[in-house]
This record gives structure tokens, C-alpha cells and sequence, in this order.
């Protein structure tokens, strides 16, 4: 049985029988004007964050999601898309798309704005997506993506840039480990199935981004996950897991490299109003803008004593310069 097989077992036991237990996220359930949450719905949150972000979705958005598990953040996303087909739900399992079906049956006797067909369902598989090429705005998964081996996921990221829209964004939420594993935790065919042992590390993860063409890349959350100890996983060390809110968008890739933000910022503190450094970062007196990676470290470069630079807090929430 391959790995993938093994996981859609896995989500089909999901889908049948709700498990509470089987991820678990440190985001509060979004409470929204006029927005009502099934409980089955939360049940099923089989995910390790969020990818529902109202800076992303204004103006009515095409949204798809892959990965349905009960529907919530398709709901969630229907919220701010509120159209017919808005939100695109993709998933390989039967199971969990009629259990989704039913989710929205409940969701729609719950809100008086929501009707079910604004959730257009469609099995599929997340490495051959049925869907057009650049015709979506907002692309998620949420945990998703980290169960995949290098080249399936490779793949995955390859989809998700294909139909998406010029400047349209791929919006994730997956378990990072920055620890190695031994081999028999990533050959775990069931561990990798849970979301545990198929983790990368962010560097991995962002540079499979960008290898993908992304040009633009946002850390905006990373957060505590799981443990895998010695007294019930097979390591003989403790391993720390973090799950990581990720936004890649599909901008043009620079000539020097993509724009990668990790939370960064300068503050220049010197004699005049404002620094200009004359390549587009302007810098006012004492105030901290945010800056990807690339220009921090393109600043620093300049070796000037009356600029600050902060380290990466592995959160941003935009408004910054590249």
C-alpha cells in the first residue's frame, strides 16, 4: 500500500467517524458578524491553522480549496466570496465530500446568507487539479501539503501555481520541524498521514515554493504543534513540531531572487528626517518598516551605523517594502 493510499484511509475513518483529536490548532474558530460555525464542522477541523485571511478576500474572490475536510474553512471563505461557485472545494476522498455535502446542508439552516451551491464540490486530486488554468485569486490548504513526498509535492505546488491568477495567492497552513528525523519516522507511512513525520523544515518549505516560480513569499504565523518523544514515537530524542501559516504569491520572480518575508524590520535612527537607500527603501526617522529578507539583508550590506535591523519574528501581516 503506498503512503497515499494509507492516507486516504486515513481521512476516510475522518470522514465516517469525526476525530477531534486528529489535528490540533492553536487558532480560535473565526467569530464573524452573522457567521455560524456546526459544531460538526469544528469537529472536523482537521487542520493545524488558518488560511482564512480578510485581507485576502475582498472583492468577491475565486476561491479553491484543496483538502475539504467538514467544510469550515470553505464556509469561512464563502463568508467574504458570497457568489455562486465562489469557492472551489477539491478533495480525493468520497467520504469526506459527502460528509462536507451534508456539513453545508446544516451550515445553510444555520446562516441565512449561505446556500450550499456557493461551494461548488469536486473530486480531485491535489497533484491533477480539475480546475482551468490562471482562474483563481485565493488558493488554501491547510495541512495538507507536508504529508506529500518531495516529488508529489513538487507537484502540488506546481498545480496550485497553475491556476492561479497573475498575483493570485497560494495560502497555507502545514507542520514545520527544523530537528532531523530518523528514517523510520518519515517512512511511517500512518505518521506522515497525521501530519507528523513528513514535516520540513521552513527553508525546505519555502525554497519549494520558489522553485516553483513563486515570487513573493509571506511567513505570517508560527506557532507550537506536537512533540514526537522517545516514550511513544520510535527516536531516541525529543522532536519539536511547529505548524507555520505560509502566503506564496504568484508575482514575477526578481532578478535577484524572490522577496521572502520572515517578519524583519529596520528603523533607521540617524540625523536626517529620512534615509533613502535610493533603490525604492525609504526609511522615516524612527519609525520601522518591514523589509523581506533580500533588501535586510541589502541594507545591512551598506554598513551604516544609524540602522537598526530587527530579527525575523516569523510574523507578517504586510504593509512591508522589497
Amino acid at each position: 500500500m503506498s503512503y497515499l493510499e494509507t492516507t486516504k484511509n486515513v481521512y476516510k475513518e475522518a470522514a465516517l467517524t469525526p476525530d477531534v483529536g486528529l489535528c490540533c490548532t492553536t487558532n480560535p474558530i473565526w467569530e464573524l458578524p452573522g457567521l455560524t460555525i456546526p459544531k460538526i464542522m469544528q469537529e472536523m477541523n482537521y487542520g493545524c491553522g488558518s488560511t482564512v485571511h480578510a485581507r485576502d478576500l475582498s472583492r468577491s474572490p475565486k476561491i479553491l480549496y484543496v483538502g475539504v475536510g467538514g467544510g469550515m474553512e470553505l464556509l469561512q471563505f464563502a463568508y467574504f466570496s458570497r457568489q455562486k461557485q465562489g469557492v472551489i472545494g477539491i478533495d480525493v476522498v468520497d467520504e469526506m465530500l459527502d460528509a462536507s455535502a451534508k456539513n453545508f446542508k446544516v451550515a445553510e439552516e444555520q446562516n441565512d446568507w449561505f446556500k450550499s451551491d456557493f461551494v461548488d464540490l469536486r473530486k480531485g486530486d491535489a497533484m491533477a487539479l480539475p480546475v482551468e488554468d490562471n482562474s483563481i485569486d485565493v488558493a488554501a490548504q491547510n495541512c495538507l501539503f507536508n504529508i506529500f513526498k518531495s516529488d508529489d509535492l513538487k507537484k502540488a505546488i506546481a498545480e496550485m501555481y497553475r491556476v492561479l491568477k497573475p498575483h493570485g495567492k497560494l495560502v497555507m497552513s502545514d507542520p514545520t520541524c527544523e530537528q532531523p528525523m530518523n528514517d523510520t519516522l518519515r517512512n511511517d507511512e500512518r505518521l506522515r498521514a497525521l501530519c507528523l513525520s513528513g514535516s520540513l523544515s521552513i527553508a525546505d518549505y519555502v525554497k519549494a515554493l520558489t522553485d516553483a516560480g513563486f515570487g513573493t513569499i509571506e511567513i505570517r504565523a508560527r506557532k507550537p504543534y506536537r512533540i514526537l518523544d522517545p516514550k511513544n514515537y520510535p527516536t531516541d530524542k525529543l522532536i519539536y513540531i511547529e505548524s507555520i501559516e505560509v502566503a506564496a504569491i504568484k508575482d514575477p520572480m526578481p532578478e535577484d531572487g524572490p522577496c521572502i518575508f520572515t517578519g524583519k524590520a529596520a528603523i533607521y535612527y540617524g540625523d536626517e528626517d529620512f534615509f533613502d537607500d535610493g533603490l525604492g527603501h525609504t526609511l522615516l526617522k524612527n519609525q520601522p518598516l518591514a523589509i523581506c529578507d533580500k533588501t535586510a539583508q541589502a541594507l545591512k550590506d551598506l554598513g551604516r551605523d544609524d540602522i537598526y535591523f530587527s530579527e525575523s519574528t516569523f510574523h507578517y501581516d504586510g504593509g512591508g517594502c522589497c
